[in-house]
Parts: structure tokens; sequence; C-alpha cells
């Protein structure tokens, strides 16, 4: 019997996928590499510098194990797959793991593509006290930049019914945090009737202690639906944080994204959650050097940002994605991009700072999720991290005693 190992890059829906795999692989699968005679690398291609480090990673392994790359690299970019390779596995296909298993244990070569999968009815092997909860696949987007839209497809929205019972189900077997994920979940049930907040609504309403965490959204969807957000969210079993990238803080640079919304949107639905949900926690997103940004462009992003302040910023320079729109635009020097990536981290380490030191000296309930290098982490009412001692799963009142730009620390 072959036995079979996963290694997972990428975001939460990713590692979603993993946790279906594992459920399908059964008795196969095992978390000590050695024992493995084949091994899934379960890829991510949002930005070339991931891509290079999981295919060196392919590379290394094709010397010793036979391995099949799943996730999105094989939509994305797959003429840069190692031919060693054995399987390919797209993302619709993660639940026919056994198939490509079967095969490759016989030494076949196999490639298997499916059409979109509704993942609410699939089977999933969790652990720890975190259900990562699959909403829906693909998006209604078309921006200029992305590969994950070539891998992910247009939106299928999940079954509303099977996804409340999951939660139920989760919550019953003692899950205490929800992650509810997907391309953008601020699209969730436009194909099927259905809206996030009617979903968060009914999630909520099921018995017991526990957190949902509400997964990144696009300012376009969420103008669809922003009177009926801020309400789901004044449940207290939602952190009070909102993911919802700008990418740019300017207006030209975001039509030539095709991000469909401007800044003044964006700014509006911020300055929405900040009045009506206190003390929420904003995480926004910033692409640096997208083709076409001059540095005036780039000045007017770092205005956006100091007038926003951002709680927490994930910057990125922007990287060529093959067959997509910004490929072929022209494009702007790599130590320009460096330049500015750098200046868009500091400022980013800086206002985060700021806004951490006002917890200091407070006392805070706190999640506790998983084992630090040292002690506990939790997640707070707005899912900021905190270095804690306890157990995790335990819901644990601290005070917090110093801050750092990414987290706080109770201990």
């Amino acid at each position: 019997m072959n036995r079979v190992y996963i290694e997972t890059y990428g975001c939460t829906m990713n590692k979603g996928d993993t946790e279906i795999m594992i459920g399908y692989l059964g008795d196969l699968y095992t978390e000590d590499m050695d024992k493995a005679d084949i091994v899934i690398v379960n890829s991510c291609g949002v930005k070339i510098q991931t891509e290079r480090k999981i295919l060196r990673r392919i590379n290394e392994l094709c010397n010793s194990k036979k391995v099949i790359v799943a996730g999105c690299l094989p939509k994305i970019n797959p003429e840069s797959i190692d031919e060693r390779v054995y399987g390919i596995l797209d993302p619709q296909s993660v639940h026919r793991i056994r198939e490509i298993i079967d095969k490759v244990s016989k030494g076949e070569r196999v490639k298997i593509f499916s059409e979109n999968t509704d993942k609410s009815f699939l089977k999933k092997k969790r652990k720890g006290i975190t259900a990562i909860i699959p909403i829906s696949e693909g998006c209604t987007g078309k921006c200029a930049y992305c590969g994950t839209k070539l891998a992910r497809g247009n939106l299928l929205s999940f079954d509303f019914e099977k996804l409340v019972e999951e939660a139920r189900e989760v919550v019953n077997n003692g899950y205490k945090e929800i992650l509810l994920t997907s391309q953008d979940t601020g699209c969730y049930g436009f194909d099927k009737g259905h809206t996030l907040p009617e979903l968060l609504n009914r999630i909520t309403d099921i018995e017991g202690k526990f957190r949902i965490r509400v997964g990144m959204m696009n300012p376009d969807n969420v103008l669809k639906i922003l009177d009926d957000l801020i309400e789901a969210y004044r449940s207290e079993k939602i952190y009070k944080f909102l993911h919802i990238p700008v990418q740019s803080g300017d207006d030209y640079i975001l039509k030539k994204m095709r991000r469909n919304y401007t800044v003044d949107d964006f700014e509006y639905i911020v300055n929405r959650f900040r009045k009506e949900i206190k003390n929420i926690a904003i995480c926004t997103d910033i692409i640096v050097g997208f083709p076409g940004e001059s540095e005036e462009n780039f000045q007017n992003t770092v205005e956006l940002i100091k007038r926003i302040r951002p709680d927490k910023i994930n910057v990125t320079r922007y990287s060529i994605r093959p067959n997509t729109e910004a490929a072929k635009m022209k494009q702007v020097y790599g130590w320009v991009k460096k330049e500015r990536s750098r200046a868009m981290h500091k400022l980013r380490m800086e206002i985060g700072y700021e806004k951490n030191k006002k917890y200091v000296g407070k006392k805070h309930e706190v999640l506790i999720t998983e084992e630090g290098k040292r002690n506990m982490v939790g997640k707070m009412f707005n899912y900021k991290s905190v270095v804690l001692n306890g157990n995790i799963g335990e819901f644990k009142v601290v005070k917090i005693k110093k801050a750092a730009p990414t987290y706080l620390m109770a201990v």
C-alpha cells in the first residue's frame, strides 16, 4: 500500500482543499514524509516568488518520491512543472485523489481536471479546534493581473443549507473557530439567490460559544450587501475583522487593474464599518509596481494608507502571471518595485505598532487556537493575534502586556 504525504502552500482555500484530500485518502495518508511513497504538493501560483519556491521544492522531491502536483499551479503555469511529476490534479478534482493515487501507484502518469464541484458535499478530515469551511469557488471579477481566476474559474456558490449544516456539525463536534473562505466571500450566493449576510445570520444562530472569521471580500461586492453585512457583523460570534483589499490608492491604476470600484468606494466602506462596529480591525492588500504605476500613482496609495491607517496591510510586489492581461502591459522596473515595497512595508509596520499599542494594559478575552514557538497563540475579538499561556480551545481573559507591529503579548 502506497502511503501519501501532502505539502500545502498558499491560501486558506488551499488548506481546505488539503483537508478534503485527507478525508478521501483515509488510511493512505501519513503525516511522516519519510514513510510516504507519494508526495502531493498542493500548490499556489498567485505570485512568482511563491511559484519559484514551489517549483524548487517539486524538483527536489522528484529526486526521491513520486510527486503529484495539485492546487492552482497546474492551471496557472502548467509548462513550469517538472516533467518528472507523475500526476496533475486541478482544484476542482480534489475529491478524485484516490483515483489518481491508484494510477500513480502503478507507475502511470496521469492528469485529472474536473468541472466545478460543490465542495460542501465532500468529505473533510480536520484537526485542532479550527474548521475551514469553503463557501464558494471562483469569483465574479476579471482582474487584469490575477492568475487565480484561471485556476478557480467563475463563481460557484456552495449549497446554502449544506453550509449551515456543516457549521452546526463542526460546532457540535467541539470546534471553536470557523474560517469561512473562498476567492471572494463578498459575492457568495450571487449565482444562487443568497447573500453572505444571510449565511452569517444562519450560522450565528447556531447554539454554542465559537468565533467566525469572514474571509477576504472585494469592495465592489461589499457595496452590494453593505447594510446587511454591517448588521450581521454585530453578532459577538463574528470576529470584528474586515479583510477588504484595495490594491491601489489611485483610480487610474484601479481601472487598469479592472477592479470595478474607486478609492472613494473603498474609503466609504471602511468609514461605515468603523462608525458602526467598534474597534473593528481593517486588513487590506496593496500591490506595488503594477504596470504603468507612476511615482504619483504610488504616492496616492501611500496617502490613502496614511488616511485609512489599516491594522494590517499585505504588501505584494507585482509579478507577471502568464496568460493575464497585465502580462502584456509595459512593466515597472524591478528596482522601483523593490523601493516601493520597502516604503510600504515600513509604513505598514509603523501603523501596526501604533494601532496595537492602544491595547496594552487592557483586558481582553482570547480564544487560544494554536501552539506558537514558545507559547500559545490566540485571537482577540477582532482577530488580532495574542501570544499567551493556556490550552488550545480555551477562551481566556488576559491582560495585554506588550505590543509589536503584527501581534500582542500577554506573557
